[in-house]
C-alpha cells in the first residue's frame, strides 16, 4: 500500500477532485486552517500554493505541514522562481521531513506580475529539472553531486499541463519531457470545454502519453469572473455556452456551482481523465459546496 492516498485512489482508478488554497498573507496558522478545514473530508487532496501571483504568502512548505497535521492530504506546489538548487534541495527535505508526499512541480509567475516587481527570479532550474532532482534526491538518496542523505522520501511528483484544441501534426512535446523526467500526475489549467478537452485527451492516447490528468475548472461566480479569466489566465478554456449560461441565469454564482457539477460528471465519461483540479480564485468558499453537491462520481472510462 502507498503512503499517499492520492497515489493509492489513482492507482484504483478513483475519479479524484483535488482543490487548491492559497496561504494567507499572516503570521497566523489559523488563518490558514481557517481556509483549509471546509475542505477536510471532501477533496481528496488539497492544493498548496507557492507564491501564487508573484506575491508573499505564508511559506508552502509551511503551510502543507500544517494541513497534513490537520488531517488533510496536501499537494505541495513547488516553484522554481525563488529558490537556487541549494534552496530547492533543503526544501525537498524539509518537505520529506514533514511527511509530506504529494508535489506539484511549477515554473512561478513572473515577478513583474505581482505586488513587488523589483522582486529579482531565480529560475536556477526548470520544471523538467526540478522534477529530475526530486526523483534522484528520493529514489537514489543522494545529492546530485553524491552526497548522501538520512532517512527516505516518498515524493508523489506532479506536473501542470495546459490543454488545448490540438491542430493536425500538434504532439505533446513539454508534458512529454516531463513525464521522462519522471512526473506521475499532471493537473492542468482551466479547460472547461468538454468537446476540446475529448479531442486534447484523445491526441494525448494517439501519442502514448499515459499519465493520471486532473482537469482544472472553476465555480464560475459570474459572466465578468469568467471573462477576466479567459482574458487574464494565459491558456484559460471556457466556451461561450458557459458564459450564456450565466448571463441567463436568474443567480449566476449558483449557476456557476451547478456548471461545475455538469463538467465533472461529463469529465468523469472522458477515457484518460482522472478527476478534476478545483480552483476559485476570489471563490474558494464555493468548493466545498461544489464537491459536496457532485457526491461521488465514478469513472466510466
Amino acid at each position: 500500500m502507498s503512503n499517499s492516498t492520492l497515489k493509492d485512489k489513482l492507482a484504483a482508478r478513483r475519479f479524484v477532485v483535488t482543490a487548491e488554497i492559497t496561504p494567507p498573507a499572516s503570521f497566523d496558522a489559523a488563518d490558514l486552517m481557517a481556509k483549509a478545514m471546509p475542505l477536510k473530508g471532501l477533496a481528496d487532496a488539497v492544493n498548496v500554493t507557492d507564491g501564487a501571483g508573484a506575491r508573499a504568502h505564508l511559506g508552502a512548505v509551511t503551510a502543507a505541514g500544517l494541513l497534513l497535521q490537520s488531517g488533510i492530504e496536501p499537494i505541495l506546489q513547488f516553484a522554481c522562481r525563488d529558490r537556487n538548487r541549494i534552496a530547492l534541495q533543503s526544501d525537498l527535505m524539509a518537505a520529506a521531513a514533514l511527511g509530506i508526499r504529494n508535489m506539484l512541480m511549477l515554473k512561478g509567475d513572473d515577478p513583474k506580475q505581482g505586488d513587488q516587481p523589483d522582486a529579482k527570479p531565480v529560475f536556477d532550474l526548470d520544471t523538467v529539472g526540478l522534477t529530475q532532482l526530486a526523483v534522484h534526491m528520493r529514489d537514489k538518496n543522494e545529492l546530485p553531486h553524491g552526497r548522501k542523505l538520512g532517512g527516505a522520501a516518498a515524493f508523489f511528483i506532479g506536473a501542470a499541463d495546459m490543454p488545448i484544441d490540438p491542430p493536425a501534426g500538434w504532439e505533446p512535446k513539454s508534458l512529454k519531457a516531463k513525464i521522462a523526467a519522471g512526473c506521475e500526475f499532471a493537473q492542468t489549467q482551466f479547460c472547461m470545454d468538454v468537446a476540446v478537452l475529448r479531442r486534447y485527451m484523445a491526441r494525448l492516447a494517439e501519442q502514448g502519453v499515459k499519465l493520471p490528468m486532473l482537469i482544472g475548472i472553476s465555480p464560475l461566480r459570474s459572466t465578468k469572473s469568467a471573462r477576466w479569466m479567459r482574458e487574464k489566465l494565459f491558456g484559460t478554456i471556457i466556451p461561450d455556452a458557459l458564459v450564456e449560461r450565466l448571463e441567463q441565469a436568474a443567480d449566476p454564482a449558483a449557476e456557476g456551482r451547478r456548471i461545475c457539477v455538469d463538467l465533472m460528471r461529463e469529465m468523469a465519461t472522458i477515457p484518460g481523465v482522472a478527476g478534476v483540479h478545483i480552483m476559485a480564485p476570489g471563490n474558494e468558499a464555493a468548493v466545498a459546496d461544489v464537491i459536496r453537491e457532485a457526491g461521488a462520481i465514478k469513472r466510466s472510462a
